[in-house]
């Protein structure tokens, strides 16, 4: 079981409308991996659970790791996050789930796709991944384009935009078949209907593909059930066709899980 730890921000700042970059001086950069998420504590007496929040990048010998993600709305407890600055502190629990296979793309051709705030977690995915092609595919709503500069340091970068304001018009698997891409293995992280895309393309070539869920989660370390999906075989925790995408997940191989 992990443990409850008071953490210290060590930066924030705003990266577009809406998102927000924080660096925080955690004990859970020693255990991270790409794909996995901590959560975040409020101090707000009123909100008990946690938000939980993917890793965007791990800093080992600094003992940090870095969260980018979007205020959902006024009062929550993002907006609350937003708030914070060098020297606050805040209260977390992880690393937690199960991160991306990095091994297995060892001398293949990898896609590492991310949408909308599903992004963030590729970028350390990119920075650990060594296989033969690393082609980076990320969608976004419009020309804010956030983390675009460390993405094209760590590899072949494709965008797309719902706008088109930027890259292929359209969603990430547009920018797949308009640059006429390949690969033999896929990493991805975002929406459902992404990922939803993403699997039937990979069941349809024939590539082995890793898909991390979004899902709204309770406690985070699986005992409430909260955030189940279904899945092929059954879950020895329930024992039924389902897998808590907090704790099974969130990166499951996406033949294994119904989206």
């Amino acid at each position: 079981m992990k443990k409850k730890e008071r953490a210290a921000v060590i930066s924030q700042e705003s990266l577009a409308a809406g998102i927000f970059s924080m660096w925080i001086r955690t004990d859970a950069a020693a255990e991270a991996r790409p794909g996995q998420f901590i959560s975040m504590y409020t101090e707000d007496g009123t909100k008990l659970l946690p938000r939980p929040i993917s890793i965007c990048e791990i800093d080992r010998e600094g003992q940090a790791l870095r969260v980018v993600y979007r205020v959902t709305g006024p009062d929550t407890g993002t907006e609350q996050f937003s708030r914070l600055g060098a020297g606050d502190g805040i209260w977390l629990v992880g690393p937690l789930g199960n991160g991306f296979p990095v091994e297995k793309a060892e001398e293949k051709r990898a896609f590492l796709m991310g949408g909308g705030i599903g992004v963030p977690p590729i970028l350390e995915l990119a920075k650990q991944m060594k296989c033969e092609k690393k082609q980076i595919v990320v969608g976004y709503r419009d020309e804010q384009t956030f983390l675009r500069d460390e993405f094209s340091r760590n590899g072949e970068l494709y965008i797309s935009t719902e706008d088109g304001s930027v890259g292929t018009k359209g969603n990430v698997m547009d920018a797949v078949r308009e640059n006429h891409l390949d690969a033999d293995i896929i990493y991805a992280c975002g929406p459902t209907p992404m990922l939803r895309a993403i699997k039937d393309y990979a069941a349809g070539h024939g590539i082995e593909c890793y898909i991390s869920l979004e899902e709204r989660m309770a406690c985070g370390i699986g005992a409430c059930l909260g955030c189940v999906c279904k899945s092929k075989e059954k879950d020895a925790h329930s024992n039924v066709h389902n897998k808590r995408v907090c704790k099974d997940g969130p990166v499951f191989l996406a033949s294994e899980v119904e989206i």
